[in-house]
């Protein structure tokens, strides 16, 4: 199975951009979705965005909806996560995951059998 790095976090004031990256080893193209996830301190893992590989097709938690954009390069070895005017409750440990066995689009956790170490996001109001 491949291996993912995230990258891209910082701190923002509310409002602000930030562009995360994730890198693999290898091709996703071999897994069915790959996505990003956050975890704020005290809460669970929380699915935020989700892409079909096969056909770049974003999914998204309503509450980044016209926020953040989820993409996949040409290769299939980068995802991105471009997150726009940005809140404090965005405020999370951000992780990208990969998933080669649920089929349905899904953003539970616990589909996502391939993942990164995380990268923290922290916005100020």
């Amino acid at each position: 199975q491949v291996q993912l790095v995230e990258s891209g976090g910082g701190s923002v004031q509310a409002g602000g951009s930030l562009r995360l990256s994730c890198g693999s080893s290898g091709d996703l193209s071999s897994y069915k979705f790959v996505g990003w996830f956050r975890q704020a301190p005290g809460k669970g893992r929380e699915g935020v965005a989700t892409i079909r590989t096969a056909e770049s097709r974003s999914y998204y938690i309503a509450s980044v909806k016209g926020r953040f954009t989820a993409s996949l390069d040409m290769d299939k070895i980068t995802l991105y996560l471009q997150m726009n005017s940005l809140k404090p409750e965005d405020t999370a440990m951000y992780y990208c995951a990969a998933n080669d066995r649920v089929k349905g689009i899904s953003l539970a956790p616990e589909d996502y059998n391939v993942w990164g170490q995380g990268t923290q996001v922290t916005v100020s109001s």
